[in-house]
């Protein structure tokens, strides 16, 4: 195990131990901390866990999460090569949107997981990812246009779930990924 893979590790733990959102643990099957390299370049931020990524523990594995799958493969990638996670480790019931004080208990837990991986680029998936990076920006005009803040470059992308509703915004998302690897490159 790596010394990131085992700060990463410690991250978890503390979140456990210090039973972070109780409310929410009680009502999910277990936390959904993250998956894929400590070492990636590219990290994905979803909100909050869905009924597969709590019954599997890993997050994106349902449908948006093959879609997910998808993408990565059309810029040659796999799950393997990036890491992915969300702000709220926990589902929330129902499926509900995750409550402002759930992401902002969870945020500081999701800084220190930036932090050991130092990714070039911050990937948030859907409005609520990207609010707590972005504050203030309206994700139907900033989406695929790559920002910089704090010194960290972040892409906010529609979410893939979005692109299941909704297949108009299917190929956007598809389109926006594509820009993935020319951002890599001047990161």
């Amino acid at each position: 195990m790596s010394k990131k893979d085992q700060q990463l590790e410690k991250i978890k733990t503390d979140i456990l131990q210090q039973k972070i959102c109780p409310e929410l643990a009680v009502s999910a099957t277990q936390l959904v901390f993250g998956d894929g390299s400590a070492e990636a370049d590219l990290v994905f931020i979803g909100e909050a866990p869905g009924k597969n990524e709590d019954e599997q523990g890993l997050p994106f594995v349902g449908a948006a999460g093959k879609f997910l799958n998808e993408m990565l493969e059309l810029i040659g990638l796999k799950r393997t090569d990036v890491y992915i996670t969300n702000i709220v480790k926990y589902r929330p019931p129902e499926n509900r949107d995750p409550y402002p004080d759930e992401k902002a208990a969870f945020l500081p837990f999701l800084r220190l997981q930036l932090d050991v991986i130092k990714p070039k680029i911050v990937v948030t998936l859907g409005r609520h990812s990207m609010e707590c990076f972005l504050p203030g920006l309206q994700i139907s005009k900033s989406h695929g246009q790559p920002k910089r803040y704090k010194g960290q470059v972040y892409l906010p992308l529609f979410h893939p779930a979005a692109a299941l509703y909704n297949g108009s915004m299917r190929q956007t998302l598809i389109d926006d990924f594509m820009k993935i690897p020319r951002i890599l490159v001047k990161t």
